[in-house]
This record gives C-alpha cells, structure tokens and sequence, in this order.
C-alpha cells in the first residue's frame, strides 16, 4: 500500500472534492441547533451531491486561485482523504491585520478513518501555511471534539436571538441624519464591501472577505423563503455606513408566521446600526425578528426599554485558532496595557519550534516576544494561546481548567489584563 499526502493535481480535483461532504450532500455539521441558521428547524437542509458539470466549475477556479491550498491523501492512487486553506488576514487587537491559513472543506471517507491521515494533511498545511509567512490558522469546526487535538481552540462565538415585536422599543435617542433606503441586490453587492472594509478597520476577529463574497445576492425567491430583501442606511454625504439583508420567510405554522429573519447587518456607527435595527424590529405584519449568527454583546440590548426582551436561544463556539508561530503572532498584535510576562509550552506536537519559554513585553506600540532562559510565570498550552489571542476569553477559566499552570502569584491577572479586548472579538463570515 503506497499512502501519499500532497496537493491535488488539475486532473485529481473532481476525486478530490467527492471525498467532502458538502459535494455529496452529507451531514457537514453536528446534529445541534445552529446558531448561524435562522430558520425554527436545527439546520439547514442537506444539499444534492455535486454533478461533475459542478465539479468542473470549481476545479476551473480553485486552480486559478491563489490563496486556494488544497491537500489530499492518496492511497495506491485513490484519494481518500482532503482538505484545504484559504488564504485571509484577521483583525487583531489594535486594528492591524495578520496573515492567516483558514482550514476548510475537510474529509476523509468513511473506509479509511482512524489511521492518521487527517493529522498528516494537517501537519502538511501548517508547514505550507508558515511557508507562506502566515503564523495563525483557523477554521470552524463542525464537530467539537475533532480539532483540539491539533491545537485548536475556540477564540470567538456566535449566538442566535430572538425578539418579539410587542417587546422591541428603543430608547429615545438624537435624530438620525443620515437615511435609509431598501434597495435591490445589485446595490447590495456594491455597498456591501465598502460597509465591510469599514467594520473590519476595528472589529477584532474579522476576516478580509474572499473575492466575490457578495456575488450570490439575489432578488429571486428562494423556495418558500422568498426572495432575500435589502436594507442601507447612507450618511450626510450618501454614503453607505449600514446594511442589512433580511427575509420574510413563508410558514407553514402559526407560531412561525410573522418572523422576521435578519441574515445579515453590519454598521460602522452606533448611528447607522440604530437605525438600521429601529426598521428591522418594527417592520409590517410581523411578530418576531430572529438574529443569527450574531455576537454575544450585541449592543442592540443596551437601546431597548426591556433589555431582557432579546432572548439568545442558540450559542456556540465560531472560528477555532491555533498559533503556527508564537513569537511572529503575537508581535503582529498590540496590548492595551503595558506589561510582560514568560510562558512555557511544551506539548505542541505539531510545531515543536513553539516548544520553549518564551518572554512577551508589551510598551505601547513596542512588542517583543523572545526565548529566555529566566524561570516562566505560567505555563500554557498551545489550545489556551489560541483561545486568548484575540481577546475574547476567560484567562482565569481556562486556568480554572487546567489548560494554564501559574508559577509566579498574579500571573493569571498580568495574562487577562494584557490579552483581554472590549468589543469581545467577532467575525461575520465563516469559510
């Protein structure tokens, strides 16, 4: 038996994509409600396998993309196992960006589970993504206790809330100067990536967007979910600084009728994202708005009369991280606070040069992160890194859990204060 793992060649792409489940309409996501899904039912409903007149399409432009890394297991030529990442840069704390491998589109098949071939992809895209200078990768995990085991952890949440009409009463606030306007899915297409770029300057967490991120907004209807509608908020000069996509989808019960579901909403001020919500939570005959996909600390909470009127009914973890090259990621971040700390790791498996003591300094705009032969304050491992290196965990919970070992009193406290942001992280978009 000769077991190869490397990339795909052109003509392999077809075999390659039929190992995925999402090209042969199988489950891709664990059997619990969806916190991205806005629909009553858990999830959305399983797609038909791929056609090859489909296969061919996306082999045409996953080879002519750039930032697509494919990885495949091949045994005596048969490919039994693929995977890939997807080429971005993440928000970090301070408002720069960090060159990150985005894992996605993972599978082995069913016959040849259980004999390590996931972990030899994985280990293949790590060495290629530090090749590319890219010290971070992240994927979201559609089974919670798969990628832990490689050193990934989860490093921001979604949620899903729900809010009764009846209920949803803003607080009185300055008039808006700005304006609102439903639009068509043309205009949509070109005000999204100009409200983006906005968000993404400041929110931690979010992604660069993949070319043609917003190409597939329609205003055709989508079985009985109707057609996708449009919602922009323009400032003093017309510009877009809000937008919202949100539907109207038929029922087929009475305790889902009237719901209105927000797909999406971004906003670059508390102006625009007011004004855009004060439509959205009032709109004609209906009775509840659903969000998915939403942060955990939506401010739309804090401009109700009845904060307790927004109910989150789903949560769960969003984009998993893991820290290909320590001293690189977290140099290529800034720290609130002023302080330094040394940490030990040593259980990193997979990128061994992560294996030491390292010493992180934090003056202002001034970072360096460098080995030190002095007695660490903690050790931690590579999973917790992940988890905190965007600022939106509990450094004393995961303490608490054992994945951080103090040596030096106030160490957990020094780790929060430094690592801890306020928005907690969040991104948008998944991969």
């Amino acid at each position: 038996m000769v077991t190869q793992v490397r990339p795909p060649r052109p003509d392999e792409m077809a075999a390659y994509y039929r190992v995925l489940p999402f090209a042969n309409g199988l489950p891709k996501w664990e059997p619990a409600d969806a916190a991205w899904h806005g629909g009553p039912e858990p999830w959305p409903p399983q797609r038909a396998p791929a056609t090859a007149e489909q296969l061919d399409e996306w082999a045409e432009a996953d080879v002519e993309d750039e930032s697509f890394h494919p990885i495949a297991t091949f045994v005596d030529g048969t490919c039994v196992g693929a995977s890939a990442t997807l080429s971005f840069e993440v928000t970090v704390s301070g408002g720069g960006t960090v060159r990150m491998a985005g894992v996605t589109a993972t599978g082995v098949i069913a016959t040849h589970r259980r004999r390590g071939y996931l972990r030899q992809m994985m280990q293949a895209m790590f060495a290629s993504a530090l090749d590319r200078g890219e010290p971070l990768a992240m994927l979201s995990a559609s089974e919670g206790s798969i990628y832990g085991r490689y050193g990934f952890s989860p490093a921001t949440y979604r949620v899903r809330w729900e809010l009764a009409r009846h209920e949803a009463t803003l607080l009185p606030a300055k008039t808006d100067p700005g304006s609102l306007e439903l639009i068509d899915a043309r205009q949509a297409r070109a005000a999204w990536p100009v409200v983006h770029a906005g968000v993404r300057a400041y929110r931690v967490g979010e992604l660069t967007p993949r070319p043609g991120r917003w190409d597939g907004l329609s205003d055709e209807a989508d079985g009985t979910n109707g057609p996708m509608r449009y919602l922009v908020h323009r400032d003093q000069r017309g510009e877009a600084d809000g937008i919202a996509n949100f539907r109207l989808p038929w029922s087929s019960t009475a305790d889902n009728a009237g719901t209105l579901v927000v797909e999406a909403l971004e906003a670059t001020n508390p102006t625009a994202y007011r004004a855009l919500w004060s439509v959205l939570i009032d709109f004609d005959l209906t009775k509840t708005i659903v969000a998915p996909g939403r942060p955990r600390d939506e401010p739309l909470r804090w401009m109700l009369t009845n904060p307790r009127a927004m109910r989150i009914t789903r949560q769960s973890d969003n984009l998993w991280a893991r820290l290909l090259d320590v001293p690189l990621a977290l140099t290529q971040r800034s720290y609130d606070t002023s302080g330094e700390l040394r940490f030990t790791i040593d259980g990193d498996r997979m990128c061994p040069a992560n294996n030491r003591t390292w010493h992180l300094r934090a003056d202002g705009a001034a970072v360096t992160c460098v080995p030190t032969n002095r007695v660490a304050d903690m050790t931690i491992t590579v999973q917790a890194l992940g988890s905190l290196y965007f600022g939106g965990m509990s450094a004393h919970d995961l303490a608490y859990a054992g994945h951080i070992t103090p040596h030096a009193d106030g160490a957990i406290g020094q780790l929060a204060r430094l690592f801890r942001t306020d928005p907690e992280p969040h991104n948008s978009f998944v991969f």
